[in-house]
């Protein structure tokens, strides 16, 4: 009798409520807080957090004088387009490629900030003709004009690294009315050559690139920490079950 009654019930439960879940393993504290079991960190939403035991002012202070020394020692390159339309969009991105493969080898050896400084300043004249060449080959007959000056830039994520906000030297590319979104990374030392989307090699690469140039405190105020994330993220399992198999094995079927 007690059978029956469990499978009657078992047939009840299979008709109401057979439902998959999936429960995450080996999750520290702090994931278990996130809703969804596949975590990862999107580097546009990383946030500098602030201790709240800690005097602002000061911190501020000690932030922008970090900030004014890591711009002293970088160059970063803007591509900007001429609007955010998609064939705009699309284009900015063919100039850079065209851009990128003329200047690499001309940086990629570059021993300081003045070395490269130099080496963009002597072959402006022909990254404007290539940025041309691939404007009116593409059909377009927009302007094209550059400018290595000091611009203020908001806080800017490139893989591995978050740069915050302040002035900084740029090396930069105007399409046409220069109106849409702009494509940027870091010019000296030379990560516009490092392929962010490659994960754990080009984290490593990015850090080598910029230790060379950062002292330890500068560097590890940029450091975003999304590749630790990842680390921890490696092997991780989900486990799916049903909730009526694990009724089963209560009742002893």
């Amino acid at each position: 009798m007690k059978r029956f009654f469990s499978i009657c019930v078992l047939c009840i439960l299979v008709i109401f409520t057979l439902n998959i879940t999936a429960s995450c393993k080996n999750l520290d504290t702090e994931s278990l807080n996130q809703k969804n079991c596949n975590i990862k960190l999107n580097s546009r939403d990383y946030q500098p957090v602030i201790p709240l035991n800690k005097n602002i002012n000061s911190d501020n202070e000690g932030n922008d004088d970090v900030q004014q020394s890591i711009a002293s020692k970088i160059i970063r390159f803007h591509i900007i387009a001429n609007s955010d339309t998609k064939s705009d969009q699309a284009l900015k991105l063919k100039v850079r490629d065209e851009i990128l493969k003329y200047i690499s080898p001309k940086l990629e050896n570059s021993k300081d900030i003045n070395q490269s400084r130099e080496v963009l300043k002597q072959n402006n004249k022909n990254i404007l003709d290539i940025a041309r060449k691939v404007i009116n080959e593409e059909g377009y007959t927009y302007g094209v004009a550059s400018t290595l000056s000091k611009v203020n830039f908001p806080i800017k994520t490139y893989g591995n690294i978050t740069l915050p906000q302040g002035t900084y030297e740029a090396y930069r590319i105007v399409i046409g009315k220069g109106q849409g979104q702009n494509w940027w990374c870091v010019m000296f030392p030379p990560l516009c050559f490092v392929d962010v989307s490659k994960g754990q090699a080009s984290y490593k690469q990015t850090e080598k690139q910029m230790k060379n140039v950062l002292n330890k405190k500068e560097y590890n105020s940029i450091d975003n920490g999304i590749e630790d994330l990842d680390n921890k993220n490696i092997g991780k399992n989900i486990e799916v079950r049903f909730k009526i198999i694990d009724f089963i094995k209560k009742l002893g079927i």
